[in-house]
């Protein structure tokens, strides 16, 4: 065979070939300018890297939970991105799917939807309803957070069915969360919530930059907050009667009432969804110009309706600074306690329902610093009864001043029967002497009226606090689990109306104790009462009320909060003790019998008013006796 040689030719063309590859490759070479974008892409993807580590190891206890491994329909975001134009942006840009963002402090665990921006959970993590389930504010879409407005094209959004772009940083201890729905990358719409360690108060605003060329700002931007309240407490129909809406409009509080409607509110600086122990408020640094609130009951049947206690809603137009919106707000999602609420500006301390004027005064300055001393080293059951105590001690001089004036009555019975009988034709001059006669004694019925009243101011102050104090709720006291509801001693297998499917024994005690203060006192006042025509019906009437106050009592607080009866409970039972103090130890019917006397003999000087009232009854007399002759004329 010949032998093949690797001629000069050959050696040639591999040459050639070579320096063609070194061209081409020296031709392909990137730039200095596209070297350095690509370490600029590079460092820019470690510098994220690093900020997502550092988000998810803060001490806010950041959690994302942005799922996209289940988009939506592509179908429906493509016909909702065809829909609106410059907002399009935003849902381009993002990965068509709805999720949610987790943050949470000592005291919140919040949930931010992407759909719509805003907060689709809301659980305060140191309280159970009374089932013992978390307590959720906000879940399962039973509230609502919407923008509404037009755009330049005459098109109307609505902010809840948009995708907003979520951002979480850090600044100090607080937990940023911004919420972006965009028209381009430096023009959107923000939500940025504040989130501040141990608070119930979270920082809000709402504002926009550069969608002056999207939004139409000649029709008003309105918010509107709707939320269906869940039902907390034991008995829905006692929660739903304290669930309402306060707000509050020119530094004074007010509140819709508890029948459900509509109002129209001016310069509105915040509003409350209240649900008995706990309430959803909106606070706003300038005033709402214009709002309309709304409230509705959900409960009909309490067998039925188990879930909501009412719907509430809130619509107000935003006010823009130019052609931006701008508005500084805080949302507080927490408990209604005068003690968490005093902690923040703005009166919010006023949602707590102590009664109006001189009811509210009462417990808001006197009972409640008395009971929060009180409780602070006491059971709060124990420190009902010495609340009690120390009430009716401190009332004990009106319930003296009451009884010594049914005495004096009681004295001057015979003498007052005898002016009845002497003047029984007459009943105008009857009247007149048994004023006067009483004047002079010093032993007018309305000495015992007056005290009655000085105590009514109280009782209603009572009445009111009990069922609102939030230190109240969940405290058990012998065999009641919650001074805050009803206490059960035995389950009925069917609903009575008005007193309901369980027996409690707070109303039984108090209802027992009611009947024999009343039979007492009850008894004092017929036999001090004298004589007169339509008596026996009122004797009746008298001894009917015995029996009717304490069903009353047993009937209609069977379903109130335990701690109210208690007090009556112990209340009526000291009033029986000092009633009886002062008629056995205190009281002498023979002394009073002579001080009378005393009285009688010394000359007294009438009053205006008195003399004003004789002067009246002697007019009157005198245009009887004209009218009775003119009678007699005519026959």
């Amino acid at each position: 065979m010949e032998e093949k040689k690797l001629d000069v030719k050959s050696i040639i063309g591999f040459v050639l070939i070579f320096a063609i590859l070194l061209f081409m490759m020296w031709q392909n070479q990137p730039t200095p300018e596209e070297i350095a974008a690509k370490e600029a892409e590079k460092q820019a993807q470690i510098d994220a890297d690093k900020k997502a580590e550092s988000t998810t190891n803060t001490d806010a206890k950041v959690t994302t939970a942005l799922d996209y491994s289940k988009p939506k329909d592509s179908t429906a975001l493509v016909a909702l991105q065809s829909k609106i134009g410059d907002f399009a942006y935003s849902a381009a840009t993002s990965t068509f799917s709805e999720n949610e963002l987790e943050i949470e402090n000592e005291v919140l665990k919040l949930k931010f939807n992407t759909l719509g921006g805003h907060l689709s959970e809301v659980k305060l993590k140191q309280f159970v309803d009374f089932d013992s389930i978390p307590i959720h504010l906000v879940k399962d879409g039973n509230a609502v957070f919407n923008i509404n407005f037009q755009t330049t094209d005459n098109r109307t959004l609505n902010t809840k069915d948009l995708y907003f772009q979520p951002t979480v940083t850090k600044s100090g201890d607080n937990t940023i969360v911004s919420m972006k729905l965009k028209t381009a990358e430096n023009k959107f719409l923000e939500y940025n919530y504040v989130i501040k360690p141990n608070e119930y108060m979270i920082d809000f605003n709402i504002r926009s930059q550069g969608l002056e060329t999207a939004i139409n700002t000649s029709n008003p931007i309105n918010l509107d907050w709707k939320q269906k309240t869940y039902r907390h407490d034991q008995s829905i129909s006692y929660e739903n009667r304290y669930t309402d809406i306060h707000y509050q409009s020119d530094g004074d509080e007010d509140y819709t009432g508890l029948r459900g409607g509509e109002d129209e509110v001016e310069d509105l600086t915040w509003v409350s969804f209240k649900q008995h122990f706990f309430n959803s408020t909106l606070i706003s640094d300038k005033a709402f110009k214009k709002t309309t609130l709304f409230s509705e009951n959900l409960v009909e049947d309490e067998k039925v309706d188990t879930v909501f206690t009412k719907q509430f809603a809130f619509k107000t137009p935003l006010a823009l600074s130019g052609a931006n919106i701008d508005n500084n707000l805080k949302l507080y999602y927490g408990p209604t306690d005068l003690k968490v609420l005093k902690q923040y500006d703005g009166n919010l301390d006023e949602i707590v329902s102590y009664g109006w004027g001189i009811f509210g005064w009462i417990n808001k300055h006197l009972l409640m610093p008395l009971f929060g001393f009180l409780s602070g080293f006491l059971p709060y059951g124990i420190a009902i009864i010495v609340m009690t105590v120390l009430i009716k001690l401190a009332m004990s001089f009106v319930q003296y001043k009451q009884y010594l004036s049914q005495m004096k009555l009681k004295v001057l019975k015979p003498e007052l029967d005898a002016i009845r009988e002497k003047h029984k034709d007459n009943k105008m001059k009857a009247q007149q002497e048994t004023m006067a006669l009483q004047n002079k004694a010093g032993a007018s019925p309305m000495a015992g009226c007056l005290p009655a009243l000085i105590q009514m101011p109280v009782f209603y102050s009572l009445f009111m606090f009990f069922p609102v104090a939030f230190a109240l709720r969940q405290k058990k006291f012998l065999w009641a689990e919650d001074l805050s509801s009803y206490d059960v001693v035995a389950e009925l297998p069917f609903n009575i109306p008005l007193y309901g499917d369980h027996v409690s024994m707070f109303p039984i005690l108090a209802a027992i104790a009611i009947f024999f203060y009343m039979k007492l006192t009850t008894g004092q006042n017929q036999m001090s009462a004298p004589q007169q025509e339509g008596m026996p019906d009122m004797a009746k009437m008298m001894k009917y009320m015995i029996y009717f106050a304490p069903i009353m009592m047993l009937v209609f607080f069977n379903q109130y909060a335990s701690g109210l009866s208690l007090y009556y409970f112990i209340s009526n039972l000291i009033s029986i003790g000092i009633l009886l103090v002062i008629k056995n130890f205190i009281l002498d019917e023979k002394k009073i019998h002579a001080n009378i006397q005393v009285q009688k003999a010394k000359p007294k000087k009438e009053s205006k008013f008195q003399a004003r009232m004789k002067n009246m009854m002697e007019q009157a007399e005198k245009q009887k006796q004209m009218q009775q002759q003119q009678k007699n004329k005519k026959k």
